[in-house]
């Protein structure tokens, strides 16, 4: 399943144009002293685990008091995190709220053996939750996809992105164990 999208962005990564339009999914307010960035994959258990685990308390602690700004990346890892990373940047006013339920029940649609099937169990997933998301046209929009692969793209040139989750704080590239404990440490240093 990995191996398509990677073709994919291989025959045409370098082609991808940027939109003015499409607006990152962040966390946090806008003139934040320290932002980090979050390259991650939809399908990916440690984005999860980062998810549930580690930015619940990374919120409570720096997000909300106006310390810290967190912009989501997508760095799919295969055809159906492409896909879920598309549904997730397609409602501006939910994308947020989507990206946090497609994490933290990623088990609940990550199934299938084919994208189709996959794209099924999402569409599936979706709709039980509620989300008002035209999913046909959310996963066809060409704006959306450009917007996603330019981010995998981006993170892999100017990051070095090979896995998910990467952690930018500060335009640095944060290379210690991703765990709450030590990012609180690398934070505090930079308030």
């Amino acid at each position: 399943m990995k191996k398509p999208l990677f073709v994919l962005i291989a025959i045409f990564g370098f082609f991808v144009t940027s939109s003015a339009e499409t607006i990152r999914i962040t966390s946090g307010k806008e003139n934040a002293k320290i932002t980090i960035i979050a390259y991650e994959s939809l399908t990916c258990s440690h984005c999860a685990d980062f998810h549930k685990k580690i930015y619940p308390q990374l919120k409570k602690d720096f997000v909300d008091p106006g310390l810290v700004k967190i912009e989501f990346r997508h760095f799919p890892l295969d055809a159906a995190a492409f896909n879920a990373s598309k549904i997730a940047q397609c409602n501006e006013q939910q994308s947020l709220e989507i990206l946090e339920s497609l994490y933290t029940n990623q088990k609940d649609w990550i199934r299938g053996k084919t994208v189709a099937e996959l794209n099924d169990n999402l569409k599936k997933f979706i709709n039980n939750k509620g989300y008002k998301i035209d999913f046909e046209k959310c996963i066809n929009d060409k704006e959306i996809e450009d917007f996603v692969l330019n981010d995998r793209i981006e993170g892999a040139k100017n990051f070095k992105v090979n896995s998910t989750p990467t952690i930018i704080i500060n335009n640095k590239k944060f290379d210690k164990s991703l765990n709450y404990k030590n990012l609180k440490k690398t934070l505090e240093k930079l308030i």
